[in-house]
């Protein structure tokens, strides 16, 4: 039951994954995409907008655990539920700079697994929001939809952000 009812949500996160890598491959880089007020530069700005991001995703990660409990507070889902959506929007732009500026890069090690990570979020990403809504699955599901977005996230964060901080410092 509860594969014939993500057949679509994973097919059509797997079609997000291909469609980003493959648009990060071919897409000449530009070098500048996206620029923030406030920040030094696109790199700096990617990897603070990454970073708050990363603290949405442990709100995330601390509220589906409470909520999973046996007596969560009534304010935790919709901390869970908001996290998850500044964490996304947050993402956006960091995003759009690593598609259009950068594109699919493997040069090294790092870099290649950051551009697999990056398109793999947001995948698993689409495959957990058209999950939500499925009656009859399994409650282990969104769970472990979940926990790999966790995980994607984490390590797109430290093949960006932590890699950024220790190599040029951490500035603005």
């Amino acid at each position: 039951m509860t594969l014939r009812l993500l057949w679509l949500p994973l097919l059509l996160g797997a079609a997000v994954s291909l469609t980003l890598g493959v648009y990060a491959n071919l897409h000449s880089p530009t070098g500048i995409a996206v620029s923030v007020a406030g920040f030094s530069g696109p790199q700096p700005a990617k990897a603070w907008l990454a970073t708050i991001c990363l603290l949405g995703v442990i709100i995330q990660l601390i509220s589906a655990f409470i909520m999973y409990g046996e007596s969560a507070p009534s304010w935790i889902p919709a901390l869970h539920r908001w996290s998850g959506r500044v964490a996304f929007l947050v993402a956006i732009p960091v995003a759009i700079h690593c598609l259009f500026a950068l594109g699919f890069s493997s040069f090294d090690f790092r870099t290649v697994m950051h551009s697999l990570l990056g398109c793999f979020v947001f995948g698993v990403f689409t495959v957990k929001m058209l999950a939500l809504p499925k009656h009859g699955l399994a409650g282990w599901v969104l769970p472990l939809l979940g926990g790999f977005v966790f995980t994607a996230f984490v390590g797109l964060w430290l093949t960006s952000s932590l890699w950024y901080f220790t190599t040029f410092g951490v500035h603005a």
